[in-house]
């Protein structure tokens, strides 16, 4: 900045800055930007706030250049003024915002899947286990499990359908139900 123009008043400045001078808007800013922020910054606290804003009420000034009528030499006291008017209206989005969040609906309880999952592929692999033991089985006990558990029939319609008595078909059963006892187990174990 030059003397001379140090010498120069916000006000004879400002006239300058209505016809969109940026550099006579830059001497004003560097005259005031200090004494705006530091005042943002006693009613905020927060450095990075006060900085927005302080941008905010230079921002406003710019574009009411050819509005902004100086009183008494100094537009310090309407950068003020927008200061302050500009932290209200953030305060007051601020609390719109808040009830507006305080008003949403809580998320919907998200189910933790994790047990569901565990439980499905616990009982897949316990599925398989069996499956490779039935399959370990003679081939007289294997087909009694096949018809009996697995298709759904009866003992009498088991032995009907493979044209054996049903004592039969029971001793069978009987002796697969055992074997697969020891099986199962054991097949359990391959997969660990």
């Amino acid at each position: 900045m030059t003397e001379q123009r140090q010498d120069l008043t916000d006000q004879a400045l400002w006239h300058e800055v209505a016809v969109g001078d940026r550099a006579s808007f830059a001497e004003v800013f560097d005259r005031h930007a200090g004494a705006v922020y530091g005042h943002l910054l006693r009613r905020m606290g927060d450095h990075g706030e006060a900085e927005d804003l302080t941008s905010a009420v230079f921002l406003a000034a710019w574009r009411r250049r050819g509005e902004l009528r100086i009183d008494r030499d100094s537009v310090l006291p309407w950068l003020l003024g927008t200061a302050n008017r500009t932290l209200a209206n953030r305060r007051r989005a601020l609390k719109r915002y808040r009830a507006l969040v305080a008003r949403a609906p809580a998320p919907p309880d998200i189910p933790d899947h994790a047990d569901e999952v565990a439980a499905r592929l616990d009982a897949e692999r316990r599925a398989e286990a069996l499956r490779r033991s039935v399959g370990r089985l003679p081939r007289h006990e294997r087909e009694v499990v096949e018809l009996c558990v697995w298709g759904g029939l009866d003992q009498q319609a088991a032995a009907v359908a493979l044209g054996v008595a049903l004592g039969t078909v029971k001793a069978r059963m009987h002796r697969a139900r055992r074997r697969l006892g020891t099986l199962v187990p054991e097949e359990l174990e391959k997969d660990r």
